[in-house]
């Protein structure tokens, strides 16, 4: 009778315990159902196939980034190629490697020459070959560089003075130009040294300040190794005293970031 009459005592089973009693039993920390207790539930883990998924979408976005660089790359060099292909059909002729240039880019337009006769330009420029090696072997036995070998300039002339005058021909994109550099003289010496790359050289005069005479010219050349120009002259220059260096020349506008050189855009589908 007594176990009878506790089991009577016990309270009845209600559905709300029944669904406590299974919250419990999977994890839901006893929370009545509803979204709470979804978002309290253990998450199930990534799977493998999951895993694999995104290794194949990582590799195939590296993929592509490659296959674009390689598209671009293959583009600017084709673009490359087809604008130099052009200047080189259109535009005159470039320079050759010790800065002088050939044919009709000489000299701009409207300005004549006479026909050049190659016997004689291939035999001053074997002499002007064999002068250089001379002056080489010289400062060679003076165990010195020469001023025109070194990477710097020679610091025996002293500039004070700069006047340029420039005139571009857009036809053909070349230009012609005139500097008259005014020079102090520090150390003596017969040489004039300085930069220049890619041009054609049509006159060289030293002068004296006022009323002195002309210095005679001797020779020049270029020397590419260093990109300077040289001019000898028959004396030394004095010490303490002022000279005009006077030089004519012309080149081409180039198509690349180098010197006096062009650029374009394009506005309104035209190219300018």
């Amino acid at each position: 009778m007594a176990l009878e009459e506790k089991r009577e005592k016990r309270p009845p089973v209600t559905p709300m315990m029944i669904e406590e009693e299974a919250a419990l039993r999977n994890g839901s920390r006893g929370l009545p159902p509803g979204p709470w207790a979804e978002a309290a539930g253990p998450r199930p883990r990534t799977t493998e196939r999951h895993i694999a998924v995104h290794k194949r979408l990582v590799l195939g976005f590296a993929v592509s980034i490659l296959a674009l660089l390689a598209v671009t790359m293959i583009a600017v060099l084709l673009s490359v190629r087809f604008e130099e292909c052009g200047a080189s059909a259109d535009g005159p002729p470039r320079a050759s490697g010790n800065g002088s240039l050939s044919g009709a880019a000489r000299q701009p337009p409207g300005a004549g020459q006479p026909p050049s006769r190659p016997e004689e330009e291939a035999r001053g420029g074997e002499a002007a070959e064999e002068e250089e090696e001379e002056e080489e072997e010289e400062w060679q036995r003076r165990q010195e560089l020469p001023p025109w070998a070194r990477p710097r300039l020679p610091r025996h002339l002293r500039p004070l003075h700069y006047n340029l005058m420039l005139s571009a021909f857009m036809e053909n994109f070349t230009f012609s130009g005139e500097v008259n550099v005014q020079l102090e003289v520090r150390n003596a010496s017969r040489y004039i040294v300085l930069h220049a790359h890619r041009m054609h050289i049509e006159a060289v005069r030293v002068a004296e300040d006022k009323l002195a005479g002309g210095v005679r010219v001797a020779r020049t050349f270029f020397y590419p190794q260093t990109q300077v120009f040289v001019v000898v002259l028959n004396r030394s220059l004095e010490v303490q005293r002022s000279y005009n260096l006077k030089i004519i020349y012309n080149a081409l506008i180039e198509n690349e970031l180098l010197g006096f050189f062009r650029s374009s855009y394009v506005l309104h589908g035209e190219r300018r």
